[in-house]
């Protein structure tokens, strides 16, 4: 089960901290993803981290603003979204699957199994 939160609203140019604890399996386990999904579109894949902690994956609108990162004694995976923009307006979900390999990270919305209940991310302009 994933439970994410942080979400808020915030200016353009505003930092936000999004957070995603983990329960059932050892969290070192899962490998973790963000994606987000703005009004009318599709979901997308924002960032992935591997169980380690040690190998992250982007996409490309969001390197260099945004940072995920993990605390396995702390069952937490978290996407630092800075330098904010409009365009990043969208319920972020956290996703979660196990039994890769430890620096695995995966992009595509089919390879996780479990999702968490999604954070709305608002920046205005």
């Amino acid at each position: 089960q994933l439970q994410a939160s942080g979400g808020g609203l915030v200016q353009a140019g505003d930092s936000l901290r999004l957070s995603c604890t983990a329960s059932g399996r050892t969290f070192s386990s899962y490998t973790m993803g963000w994606f987000r999904q703005a009004p009318g579109e599709e979901r997308q894949f924002v960032a992935s981290i591997s169980r380690t902690g040690r190998t992250t994956l982007y996409t490309d609108s969001v390197k260099g603003r945004f940072t995920i990162s993990r605390d396995n004694a702390k069952n937490t995976a978290y996407l630092q979204l800075s330098s904010l923009k409009s365009e990043d307006t969208a319920v972020y979900y956290c996703a979660a699957v196990f039994d890769y390999p430890r620096e695995a990270t995966l992009r595509r919305l089919g390879e996780y199994a479990f999702w968490g209940q999604g954070t709305l991310v608002t920046v205005s302009s």
